[in-house]
């Protein structure tokens, strides 16, 4: 695929102003004809119903030049599907979804070096609360540090509190972290994330379908949500109310098809109550990176190690003689008949038993009668 034309830019930067998004009907409208003669039959409003609804309120309005102009002036590129960059695979779910609120992207804003392309084929999203808890982004800065480790991008809505940890998480590990924007990518929103936003910048991806100069706007926070979802392989819930973003960027999630995890909280926590909710919803309930990477990972690659478990002195030891190390008094050494009776096991197995609890240092013999060895105690 070779890289776009000017005139295909300039046709899709119109088009990126003159509909908000998500427009299904403009997309399809699009697909059917390209860019260049959708964009001509927008500006002479010679446009189905559905289109016309979705851009006959700013169809004169053409600032595709000066939209160009401002995103280099901030490093910034328009990014199209004709483009190599663009992340088909990751933003074909938006289509075969059918479902028009999730509707792909005409084009996208990108400021940062890294290739979105690249950058999506191995992505996790991390999401949360912007009134999390101290556990909640220490998780998600730990999440974000561990994914970006194993060469996992971040991505994320640059928003205070959990997002803002699993960003700043990647960043810590020298990893990619992309941040996808309700505004355009020449603005810092929150105003307190500027430096981070430049940090991302500088390394990974910065990402809005909104056109240089506009504004963030409560519905826009929803809508970007589903280009959160659909450019991570799965998404990780951290923290999360009841009614939430995070709760709706995890519902496109599982639309788009993708894992849907959440991290579970104390059962006091209200911060924690959506993450709930999701687990007994059917969300994967994850603890650790290794959790994520296993679920969302290259198969037969990505595996989580088999947890720890403390290693007992008794584990695997025959039926009868765990019957018979059970009954081995810690003091006054007992006969072979007496242990039959408290132990249960047959008189001509019990030389057997008492054999293998000596052999492994579990039981010590006086005089021929029997009781246990110092640090082969019950649960020893």
């Amino acid at each position: 695929m070779s890289c776009p034309s000017a005139e295909v830019l300039r046709a899709r930067a119109y088009l990126s102003r003159v509909a908000e998004p998500p427009s299904p009907a403009l997309i399809a409208l699009v697909d059917a004809l390209g860019p260049v003669e959708a964009a001509d039959r927008v500006r002479a409003a010679d446009v189905p119903d559905l289109v016309a609804g979705e851009t006959a309120a700013r169809r004169t309005i053409d600032r595709s030049e000066a939209d160009l102009a401002a995103a280099h002036a901030v490093g910034a590129r328009l990014l199209v599907p004709e483009d190599p960059a663009w992340p088909h695979s990751a933003l074909a779910a938006c289509t075969l979804s059918g479902v028009a609120t999730l509707a792909p992207p005409v084009a996208l804003w990108v400021r940062g070096p890294r290739s979105a392309h690249e950058l999506s084929d191995r992505a996790v999203a991390v999401v949360g609360a912007r009134a999390a808890t101290g556990y909640g982004t220490h998780l998600a800065g730990e999440f974000g540090a561990g994914l970006a480790a194993a060469g996992t991008t971040v991505v994320s809505g640059a928003a205070i509190g959990i997002d803002g940890a699993a960003h700043r998480g990647a960043l810590a590990a020298d990893g990619p972290t992309v941040a996808v924007l309700a505004c355009g990518v020449d603005r810092a929103y929150p105003a307190g994330h500027a430096t981070l936003l430049q940090r991302i910048a500088a390394t990974g991806l910065v990402v809005s379908e909104y056109p240089p100069g506009s504004v963030p706007a409560r519905h826009r926070f929803l809508v970007r949500n589903r280009l959160i979802a659909a450019l991570g392989g799965g998404t990780v819930v951290v923290e999360a109310a009841l009614r939430s973003g995070a709760q709706r960027t995890a519902i496109d999630t599982e639309t788009l098809g993708r894992l849907v995890m959440a991290v579970p909280g104390p059962v006091t926590s209200g911060p924690s109550a959506g993450c709930h909710q999701l687990i007994r919803d059917g969300a994967l309930l994850v603890t650790s990176v290794d959790d994520v990477l296993e679920a969302v990972g290259r198969l037969g690659v990505d595996l989580a190690p088999e947890p720890e478990t403390a290693v007992r002195r008794t584990d695997g030891l025959g039926k009868a003689a765990a019957l018979v190390h059970d009954a081995l008094p810690a003091q006054g050494a007992r006969d072979t008949r007496w242990l039959a009776r408290e132990s249960g096991v047959p008189p001509d197995a019990i030389r057997a038993a008492l054999t293998e609890l000596e052999r492994r240092g579990l039981a010590q013999s006086r005089d021929g009668l029997w009781l246990l060895r110092a640090g082969g105690g019950v649960g020893g």
